[in-house]
């Protein structure tokens, strides 16, 4: 078994059994079953309890006389959200502010666990982003559904001209499930790009060169988390467009 994070070795003692015995019936089998949990996903878990007790602490500690530091960066960012989102959405974009806001800290952070010597970055992993893709593209489509109903969602894939419907439909279908495959691959490949550069020139040189593509990285994971959220807006802002 290759060496894990401290993190990872701790998962994989507390839920390595059960995590195996779910794959397994779901057919996956893992190639170390003893630790069927890696670094990436226990990095993913970190962020999203990191994430959890930040939200928390903020709503224990909400104050509208005395905002701490804390609430103050959480207002920073659901004003900087909320703008872009009454921008490229439009009205009734309250409702979907939580998830795009979710989406773009949790990417953000995964990306910036790059820059901690020893960690390679979570989202150079593929599995990861494809995760974070397959669930904004179950996201805007099940709201997209929700807003028009099933067959008048559907029914948009075709276009306005009927008699075109037959080659649009598959061509819709297709461009849809490319989404994925787009958000998936701009994610992992800028990700992975950053990380190789960065360790190349760490074993190159000793630290005043390397220390510029640190710096490049944190902008490359500011970037794509950005990128990410405002992809997500926009396929939300289509979904809940179509045929209006």
């Amino acid at each position: 078994m290759p060496e894990t994070l401290a993190i990872t070795r701790l998962l994989n003692y507390l839920f390595g059994g059960v995590v195996a015995t779910l794959l397994q019936i779901v057919g996956i089998h893992p190639a170390h079953p003893a630790a069927p949990i890696n670094d990436a996903f226990a990095l993913e878990v970190l962020v999203a309890g990191g994430l959890i007790a930040f939200f928390l602490l903020v709503r224990l500690t909400l104050s509208v006389e005395h905002p701490n530091p804390a609430q103050q960066i959480a207002e920073m960012i659901h004003e900087g959200v909320g703008g872009l989102g009454d921008q490229v959405i439009g009205k009734g974009y309250e409702r979907f502010q939580a998830f795009v806001t979710c989406i773009a800290l949790f990417v953000v952070l995964n990306n910036l666990l790059g820059l901690i010597p020893g960690i390679v970055t979570p989202t150079s992993q593929p599995v990861v982003p494809l995760g974070i893709a397959v669930l904004t593209f179950l996201y805007y489509n099940f709201y997209g559904i929700r807003t028009h109903g099933f067959f008048k969602y559907l029914k948009g894939f075709g276009g306005p001209l009927w008699w075109l419907a037959p080659l649009m439909f598959p061509i819709e279908i297709v461009s849809h499930l490319a989404r994925v495959m787009s958000l998936t691959i701009r994610l992992y490949a800028n990700m992975l790009a950053s990380d190789l550069v960065t360790l190349v020139f760490f074993s190159m040189i000793p630290v005043a060169i390397p220390a510029i593509f640190l710096g490049l990285h944190f902008f490359v994971s500011l970037i794509q988390a950005f990128v990410f959220m405002l992809l997500a807006m926009i396929y939300l802002s289509m979904a809940l467009t179509e045929e209006e």
